[in-house]
């Protein structure tokens, strides 16, 4: 008698067990949206404390206002300035300088550009990576991603996020916007800008079902695939929504019609982060039926700053007061919400084993690769020594806790060009430097230097007044890209521009 399957099964059985232990996991990310895209405040003052500015009161976001005041938002939590370097952040723990996906991914061609680094990470995760979905289902999650991938361009591996670790993929490909949000259109199918099509989501083509909406409902079915199957999940709910094109959410677009001082895309623009809000709730509403969600992680966030272009300047994007907006190296291009909650509170082990406070303000520097290593602590999941993280576990800070080994730093890198183009931004503490390759002229690199404490909207560049500054922290950063392994920008001869020379 063979007997390799029963012990397979029992050693299934046992993981089985042990998983039952552990809380169900839901990631809400957004898709270009920023700290000021809501009526939840994120900005706070000199004393920590949430200040009001007045596009909170121009978005309508109650969901986000429920989790808000039952858990604990980031006030200054960071993600990479566009996409796809930020997913990938996400999913492995690793700044994007030391993964290489450096830029956000077109799908069917290489977009280094003129002085980007040769051979980028354009294919994105690779199929041996350890990822957080990789990592969760070792410890006996289904692990569901629904919407919005970007992980890898067409031809690659990542493409499809079965093949970085998830159980179950709804609607996810190598694209980073959809073609269409309208049903009637078949998501860009049938009608819109079809290489952008959404796949996997024909039930609702013809319909008037938003893909917001569909894309919901498409998560809560898994949902319930888990719950009947008895099998605790790790769903990466992950929308399309707020990216580009603004088309207006007509089940919303009452409440904004009637303001003259907005322009049309504005108020598409808030009627996707209204029904945005929407799903959010429906997925609080659905967890509590289900009598689930005293059980469940929810943790939301952005993954780069804000897409809403009104002008010019920084006064002209829904990042105000904040300096810049996606696709740049200031604080409205990197700086994204994040709110930690369970999805209802209760008294049980889940939540005495990860208590969280409530309606609780952090101004900790944070960011998105802190995901990984937290959820690896909460599930006690295992981290392979050859895989390295540069997140850091927050988990202690979600009680309302000091934590003497937390540092207030943050490595963005992106060498490439944009609307901010061939920079490392390098958080340390209060201080932030900017750091230019300037590929033109790279024996004359420039770097900008704020005090974000006293100055939070970077109006003020020191980097003259304090070049002993700028000199130490340019030195910590180019140690920092080196041990990364980090690609630069190349010259007009291809000759890499590394920092400090």
């Amino acid at each position: 008698m063979n007997h390799l399957p029963s012990a397979l099964l029992f050693l299934a059985g046992s993981l089985a067990l042990k998983a039952q232990d552990r809380p169900n996991i839901v990631v809400f990310l957004t898709d270009d949206m920023g700290p000021m895209d809501t009526s939840v405040p994120f900005i706070t003052d000199r004393d920590g404390s949430p200040v009001r500015y007045p596009f909170n009161d121009w978005y309508h976001t109650p969901a986000m206002e429920r989790l808000a005041s039952q858990g604990v938002r980031f006030s200054q939590f960071y993600a990479m300035s566009v996409s796809s370097p930020s997913r990938v952040s996400l999913l492995t723990g690793k700044y994007s300088a030391r993964h290489h996906t450096t830029n956000w991914i077109n799908s069917e061609s290489d977009n280094r550009d003129g002085f980007g680094p040769y051979g980028w990470g354009w294919a994105g995760i690779s199929e041996e990576e350890w990822t957080l979905p990789r990592m969760l289902a070792s410890a006996g999650y289904r692990t569901i991603h629904v919407g919005k991938a970007h992980l890898g361009n067409n031809y690659s591996p990542a493409a499809d996020p079965l093949n970085v670790g998830f159980d179950v993929n709804v609607a996810g490909s190598s694209i980073g916007e959809p073609g269409s949000y309208y049903g009637e259109d078949g998501y860009g199918l049938i009608k819109g800008y079809q290489p952008r099509a959404v796949p996997g989501l024909e039930k609702y083509h013809g319909t008037d079902t938003f893909l917001t909406e569909a894309l919901t409902l498409e998560a809560l079915e898994r949902i319930d695939e888990a719950v009947e199957e008895d099998i605790p999940f790790f769903l990466y709910m992950s929308h399309y929504a707020v990216h580009t094109p603004h088309q207006t959410d007509p089940r919303f677009i009452g409440r904004y019609q009637a303001d003259t001082t907005k322009p049309a895309n504005a108020k598409g623009f808030a009627t996707l982060i209204e029904g945005m809000d929407k799903s959010l709730g429906d997925i609080l509403d659905h967890l509590t039926e289900k009598g689930i969600a005293g059980n469940t992680l929810v943790i939301f966030m952005g993954d780069n700053g804000t897409g809403l272009f009104l002008g010019t300047d920084r006064d002209h994007c829904s990042s105000a007061p904040l300096r810049g907006m996606k696709g740049t190296e200031f604080e409205g291009g990197i700086r994204v919400p994040s709110i930690v909650s369970w999805a209802e509170r209760e008294d049980n082990e889940f939540q005495s084993r990860l208590p969280i406070m409530e309606n609780g303000v952090r101004t900790e520097v944070t960011s998105i690769c802190d995901i990984y290593p937290t959820l690896a602590s909460v599930v006690g999941a295992k981290i392979p020594s050859d895989h390295p993280v540069d997140g850091q576990d927050i988990s202690a800070l979600l009680s309302g806790s000091k934590d003497k080994n937390h540092r207030d730093e943050f490595l963005m890198h992106f060498p490439h060009e944009h609307r901010g183009s061939y920079f490392t931004v390098w958080r340390e503490g209060k201080w932030k430097l900017i750091y230019y390759y300037n590929p033109t002229h790279p024996e004359k690199p420039q770097c900008s230097l704020f005090n974000l404490k006293r100055d939070p909207f970077e109006n003020k560049d020191l980097a003259a007044r304090r070049p002993w500054r700028v000199r130490k922290m340019v030195k910590e950063m180019a140690k920092r890209l080196e041990e990364a392994g980090a690609q630069y920008p190349v010259d007009f001869t291809g000759t890499p521009i590394s920092p400090g020379k």
